[in-house]
């Protein structure tokens, strides 16, 4: 049996965006505690969008259209691969950061739910390597 052909052809994941209330404290949060280096910067008049590349992908935080999109931790949560699984958890902690889902290993992946100063899920991931 064929699979149909689908009607649109997905080739990437473009960017993750989430919703923020204060563009300072949240940049705090992703550049300084995360470690993320931004790419596109657009600020205008109290609004702002700013994107972080993370390999092919992208995440973006942004405080526009705030009367639509809130920050929220039921939403969608990405996954950020850490190379060093324990000191990004304490480095976390020591940055006060807010753990959802405190660090667990699944026996593939270790992962954390954190989230940022708004509420929005993130998640801090390992994957264990490959067995041979």
């Amino acid at each position: 049996m064929s699979s149909p052909t689908p009607a649109v052809s997905i080739t990437a994941i473009a960017f993750t965006a989430y919703p923020v209330t204060d563009i300072a404290r949240a940049r705090a949060f992703y550049e300084a505690l995360l470690g993320l280096q931004t790419g596109v910067t657009y600020e205008h008049e109290g609004k702002a969008w700013i994107e972080y590349d993370i390999g092919p992908g992208t995440i973006a935080i942004s405080n526009m259209g705030a009367e639509n999109w809130q920050p929220s931790a039921n939403g969608p949560s990405v996954a950020l691969e850490v190379a060093d699984f324990d000191g990004a958890v304490a480095a976390l902690r020591a940055g006060g950061a807010r753990f959802a889902i405190e660090p667990m290993d699944s026996g593939v992946c270790r992962m954390a739910g954190v989230l940022d100063p708004d509420g929005n899920s993130l998640m801090i991931h390992q994957r264990r390597p490959a067995k041979d």
